[in-house]
Order: C-alpha cells, then structure tokens, then sequence
C-alpha cells in the first residue's frame, strides 16, 4: 500500500501551440485573380484534468514527468481551419488539488467524476489573410503565427473522502482501532510514525449501514510548519465530515494534548474546526475502574458547532471495550 499509494506529484506541463493562419487566394478555372481565402489555424491542444471516481492514487501520474498536448495544424485554403490539437487528459481521483508550482496558489479542486478543468491552456490559432480584409485592403498578403502553448510546473495532490477522520498524535492507537472496526489492514507497532500513508476503512454498523474511517498519519506540535510528517498530510482531513481525536489513556496531559491537536488544524485551515468531532481515549484496559473514574475528571470540556457537547468515549481497541459504543456516537454525529 506504501508504495502504491501517491498522493502528490510534480509536473510540467507544455500545452500545443496553436496552428498558423494562412496566406492564399481564390483561383479556379473561371477565376484568375480571387479574393484572398486564407484559414485559420487549429488550436493547440489543452492539458485537461478529468476527475475518475474508479482511481485512488496518484500513482500513474508518478514517472510521467513532462506532460506534452499536440500542436494545433495550420489554416489552409478555401477558408478552411486548422485541426485542434489533440488534448491530453489525466485521469485523476476525486480530491484532487491542481496548483501552481511557483506561486503555490490552488488553481482548481476535482470534486466530481467527470469534471474536466483545463491545467494548462492550448494557444490560439493564427489568422488567415482572409480574416484581414477589408475595404481599403482588398489583398491583404500576410497572416497571424500562431500562439505559443505554455510550458509551467504544477502539483496535483490528492485529498481523500472520509466520514470519519482520526486525528492524533503518533502512537495514540489510531491504526489499531482501524484495524479492529475495518477489515483494513494497516502496520502497526510500537513506534512513531508506523503510519506513513493514510489508510482507509469501511467501519460497519448496525442493520448493514456502513461509514468510511481514515487513518492520518501521525500530528506532532508544530506539524503545520513541516515537522514530522504531518504537514503532508493535513489536507486529507479536510474532506472528513468528522474528526475523531484519539488520546492515550497514558498521555502525560490530556487537555494539553487535545489544545496542541486543535491547534495544528486551526494553523493549517481554521475551517477544520468548523467540523464536528468526537474525543476517543484509549488505551483505556490499562486502567482500573478507580483510575478510570478518576480520567474522566481530567478530560477535555468543548464545544462543537451548533454549542452541543463533544462526545467522549473511553476505549480500548486491544480488549473491545466500548468499541460499539464508539460507532453509535459516530454514526449519531455524522447524521446530526
């Protein structure tokens, strides 16, 4: 699945040239000296970016480096047009981001199967003489070269669809508790940053009802400057309609924790605390009912939009305990 799954790839992008118009006039048997009929020339071929709903990666995009639309063909007589150049279109994943490499500035987002936007635009086509004709230039002699297409860096980065997205810091228990309600099939073990892709999960419920669950990689304080490597990752949480915050029952201070996580969202979008969330504290078969009642004092107080309540669900994903009770509170959310 590492290796698989590719999320943003770098690439130059040359659009076709259009065609250049051409210089001609009329003649035929009954015509010695015509009116000038020159065409147009063809439009360079377009960079297109069509959303695919069958695609989750950007993996097919990874070694295509240089990306090259034909040019458009040149007018020709008979006030006939150039062809078009042939388009190039990449498939890409629903969630996908199309920047500008060197000003960074997003230049569209993919949030439909079959959306088509243009990354990079195909020059014009050039004028035939035809087109300048005029009353006092019965015979004009030239025509229009035509446009060049644009050769630019862009970044396509993929941002995946989840209901629920897992927030937390490294080794808080989130590929476990993936691992036990899904059939995903993350790494897991007893180090930070295991995770080093996002991994995706489909969490079954009550009566054959069903939610998607993402695993992000691991947030650290500071992440939304570059530490760690969950700056990389940040986005994916963005198209969650939940954010379920995991804590271990053994963090040195849980409201601070929770504080630092909340705040790595807010620096990297302040939208994202417009979400609703839940607090899930794990690792909970560590402690005895007496440390258990003496943790839920010490818990984050929130609240979510609409000034309801966060929910908090203590759990350990290791012994089962409270794991359905997890998935009714998640479900109630996401159909608030």
């Amino acid at each position: 699945m590492e290796k698989n799954f590719v999320d943003y790839v770098k690439i130059c992008c040359r659009s076709g040239a259009g065609g250049s118009g051409y210089v001609h006039f009329h003649r035929d048997k009954k015509t010695a000296k015509g009116g000038p009929d020159g065409g147009d020339g063809g439009r360079g071929g377009h960079i297109i970016v069509r959303g695919n709903k069958q695609l989750w990666t950007l993996l097919h995009l990874k070694y295509r480096k240089h990306i090259l639309a034909e040019a458009g063909q040149k007018g020709g007589n008979a006030l006939c047009t150039g062809a078009d150049g042939k388009d190039e279109i990449l498939e890409v994943p629903i969630g996908t981001i199309a920047r500008d490499f060197e000003t960074n500035k997003v230049l569209f987002e993919i949030e439909e199967d079959g959306q088509e936007m243009i990354l990079a635009k195909g020059g014009r086509g050039g004028k035939g003489n035809a087109f300048f004709k005029t009353a006092t230039l019965q015979t004009p002699r030239h025509a229009q070269p035509g446009e060049e297409g644009v050769e630019e860096w862009k970044v396509l980065e993929l941002k995946l669809m989840a209901d629920v997205g897992l927030v937390g810091f490294p080794n808080a228990g989130k590929s476990t508790l993936l691992s036990v309600v899904s059939a995903a099939k993350p790494v897991i073990a007893d180090y930070p940053f295991t995770t080093l892709v996002p991994n995706l999960g489909m969490v079954n419920y009550r009566d054959d009802k069903s939610f998607v669950m993402a695993d992000i990689p691991g947030i650290i304080e500071g992440a939304h400057k570059g530490k760690g490597i969950g700056l990389r990752f940040l986005r994916h949480i963005e198209r969650n309609s939940i954010l379920l915050f995991m804590i271990a029952a053994d963090s040195k201070n849980i409201i601070e924790e929770y504080k630092i996580l909340k705040n790595e969202l807010r620096q990297h979008n302040p939208e994202l605390l417009d979400k609703r969330r839940v607090i899930a504290i794990t690792k909970c078969d560590m402690l005895d009912d007496i440390m258990l009642k003496q943790m839920k004092k010490e818990v984050p107080t929130d609240k979510n939009p609409g000034n309801t309540k966060v929910p908090i669900v203590f759990i350990s994903s290791v012994s089962g305990f409270n794991i359905q009770k997890l998935k009714d509170v998640l479900w109630q959310e996401l159909n608030e």
